[in-house]
């Protein structure tokens, strides 16, 4: 990991030490659904809602802080080829000259592949997200090829039982800023989806893991 801390978000979510986060969905009923994060102390770190398929724009997700308070806006790119998402600071509002400070798309058009993120500003930085999030399998690694953060399956400490995939665990290395990584769970959250929605009974081999 490269030394200092890595704010792309917001300050308050780059944590000193490193941090693991349940992340839960909170509706089963529609397509993207709602996520509750919480710490280790069991408090609310972030929340995303949606309210079935009416009011949800599966283009669009807003990424909240436990009061509300829009953090990061995470908008599919249209038309993609590689299947483009796009994170903006705060709300995005449809008309103004607003840019994305980071971008995420497959490494490749061919088939369910790695994905590439670009973080813009000042400096450009790249990050790749490796595993198959369907299985809850995924490592996200800087340029130099250092873990961090990892999204893996939940097992709850008291039964030694690992938990179903609407519950699972985002790791953050320390100085890590959490409000992005999460941002990124929202994208490939919504890509995944897709991939069922074209093929929901093919299994997938993605780097030796069983990706479904």
């Amino acid at each position: 990991m490269k030394s200092g801390r890595v704010v792309i978000i917001e300050e308050g979510y780059v944590f000193e030490k490193e941090t693991h986060l349940t992340v839960m969905k909170t509706s089963l009923f529609f397509a993207g659904d709602g996520f509750t994060v919480y710490d280790d102390n069991g408090q609310i770190v972030f929340r995303v809602d949606s309210y079935g398929p009416d009011t949800y724009d599966a283009g669009e997700l807003v990424l909240m802080d436990p009061n509300g308070r829009c953090l990061l806006t995470v908008r599919r790119k249209r038309p993609s080829l590689h299947q483009r998402w796009e994170g903006f600071l705060g709300e995005r509002i449809d008309g103004e000259n607003q840019k994305p400070i980071f971008s995420v798309r497959r490494s490749s058009i061919i088939g369910r592949s790695n994905m590439t993120v670009e973080v813009f500003g000042d400096r450009t930085e790249e990050y790749l997200i490796e595993g198959c999030f369907g299985s809850r399998n995924c490592t996200i690694y800087d340029s130099g090829k250092e873990t961090m953060a990892e999204i893996r399956r939940k097992v709850d400490a008291s039964t030694n039982v690992m938990l179903g995939k609407d519950v699972f665990s985002l790791r953050l290395k320390a100085g890590f800023d959490g409000a992005f990584a999460m941002g990124l769970v929202l994208v490939l959250d919504q890509i995944n989806g897709d991939d069922e929605d074209k093929d929901d009974t093919a299994a997938v081999m993605d780097d030796g893991n069983l990706c479904s």
